[in-house]
């Protein structure tokens, strides 16, 4: 039987893309979304042109019980669950003293809290099958920190510290966990930053150029296939931050 994987937020940006790369590798794909059931409804009349079938799957995956339900449907869908993509997750630009606790507590419920959802209901069958692979879409600011952003920030640290520990754990079970941080990548998520400023990041940047969802997508099938990293956090960003 093909694998089966799990990518959450995957109705548009970089999730959208891995869906739609996972899926032509002959990978059952169930494709999560939460708001964007129009979208979501797109990437599968996308695929199917092509006669590639996916499941799309409504889910707030920022609450357990929502989680629960879309692991649910997947291991009586398919019987198993090969690999989960945490993908979904928000952003927003806001200086810290004006940070509500209602904006602390949804970045940190989408970005952080999600992923520690999807993981602990998908280890069950991937320990009992001994074997699995879990990606977290994380963030270079992650990893270094950004001004006006540090809710977000914190949120996608968290996914590091979470995905380093939870390697350490789940090796043994032949369970693999990395992180990816990416850069600047052309979604959505960045159409507020303006124009000039997308010029001031391709100067700074080595390779001369915003990334684009297929860079994600492709460190994604990198690191299913691969087989013996695990605890990592890869961020492609082009050379413009590098630690």
């Amino acid at each position: 039987m093909n694998r089966v994987a799990i990518v959450t937020g995957a109705s548009r940006g970089i999730g959208r893309e891995i869906a739609k790369s996972l899926a032509r590798d002959k990978i059952n794909v169930i494709a999560n979304y939460n708001n964007s059931e129009k979208r979501a409804i797109e990437l599968k009349e996308e695929l199917k042109k092509d006669d590639i079938e996916i499941d799309i799957v409504k889910a707030d995956v920022s609450k357990r019980e929502e989680a629960k339900k879309l692991v649910k449907y997947a291991i009586e869908k398919y019987g198993k669950i090969d690999i989960l993509i945490n993908n979904a997750g928000i952003a927003q630009f806001k200086e810290f003293t004006q940070i509500t606790d209602e904006d602390w507590n949804n970045m940190i419920n989408v970005n952080l809290n999600s992923v520690f959802f999807m993981s602990q209901e998908v280890l069950p069958n991937m320990i009992h099958n001994k074997k699995g692979c879990i990606i977290n879409i994380s963030s270079v600011w992650g990893n270094v920190g950004s001004s006006c952003e540090v809710h977000y920030s914190t949120a996608k640290a968290g996914i590091n510290g979470m995905t380093k520990a939870l390697a350490k754990e789940l090796g043994p079970s032949n369970i693999r966990v990395n992180a990816i941080a990416p850069g600047i990548i052309d979604t959505e998520m960045n159409n507020d930053i303006s124009e000039e400023v997308m010029e001031i990041i391709k100067d700074e940047t080595p390779l001369c150029r915003i990334g684009k969802p297929e860079d994600i997508a492709k460190c994604v099938k990198w690191l299913i296939e691969d087989t013996f990293t695990t605890g990592q956090i890869i961020s492609p960003n082009g050379g413009w931050i590098i630690t």
